[in-house]
């Protein structure tokens, strides 16, 4: 490889609209860095309208998702069901998210969540769209609501940090899982350890900006261009090159995400 050359590489979640500076500068640097395609999230009403903004005005790469997060559950209505099957199939839309289960904090009852979080999983299989997941001291039950789908749903574990048990159900079940600059933290070894067993073919990586901000970089906030801090790492523990994990990456995105354009050919 050309020492000049710069790596692709693909942030499939970052929350562009949560970023103090412009998404043209975010963008900019990441660009600069090799970061040519960002999924930008949503995660409840609010960021909704903001999110189909970002897709029309920040150019061709910047992709989107719709979804309710389980903190927010609660306000889930018969409106927001329409809203997101109607909207999922603006062309840059390429998923439902992010969705799942948070038992940590708990900021919705349990039972509204797994209502909230099947609901939005019969959208994506209905309109053919794969789905980015949280799942947070929720595992049993993640894995028992996907199973009850019988295989049907596609998508990605974002900022997986969970265990051996739930990256095999979930590969098992057709999922794929995301890694985030919380594989670069000194004490993440139980992840780490978890990273040398995924499938090149079944893997990501993501910022989740502004949040969790990997080495050498914590404390600031997060944003798409840091996503080759965690490519550093996930290659070092997958014992590859940047450029060979970079196209493994790069191919799983185009793959599962279908509807975002790759004029390379990759």
């Amino acid at each position: 490889m050309n020492e000049t050359e710069i790596i692709k590489w693909i942030d499939v979640h970052a929350h562009l609209n949560y970023l103090e500076d412009t998404p043209a500068e975010v963008l900019s640097r990441a660009e600069a860095k090799g970061v040519d395609h960002v999924i930008t999230i949503g995660t409840c009403k609010k960021d909704h309208e903001t999110v189909l903004k970002l897709v029309d005005e920040c150019g061709p790469k910047v992709f989107g998702t719709l979804g309710v997060h389980p903190h927010e559950a609660e306000e889930y209505t018969d409106e927001t069901d329409s809203f997101l099957r109607t909207n999922c199939d603006h062309p840059k839309i390429v998923a439902i998210g992010e969705i799942g289960l948070d038992y940590y904090y708990d900021n919705a009852p349990r039972e509204i969540q797994k209502n909230v979080f099947k609901r939005q999983l019969q959208i994506a299989i209905d309109k053919d769209l794969p789905v980015q997941i949280h799942t947070r001291d929720a595992e049993q039950d993640t894995v028992d609501i996907l199973k009850s789908f019988d295989g049907k749903v596609r998508g990605i574990i974002h900022c997986f940090t969970g265990s051996q048990f739930l990256a095999d159900e979930c590969l098992k079940l057709g999922l794929n899982i995301s890694i985030s600059g919380v594989v670069t933290f000194k004490k993440a070894t139980e992840l780490q350890e978890t990273v040398k067993t995924l499938p090149l073919d079944r893997i990501h990586v993501e910022t989740d900006s502004p949040f969790l901000a990997p080495v050498p970089n914590r404390g600031k906030k997060n944003e798409p261009s840091f996503v080759v801090h965690t490519a550093e790492k996930v290659s070092e523990l997958k014992g590859i090159d940047l450029k060979t994990l970079s196209e493994h990456t790069r191919r799983n995105t185009f793959k599962l995400f279908n509807k975002i354009t790759n004029k390379a050919g990759e």
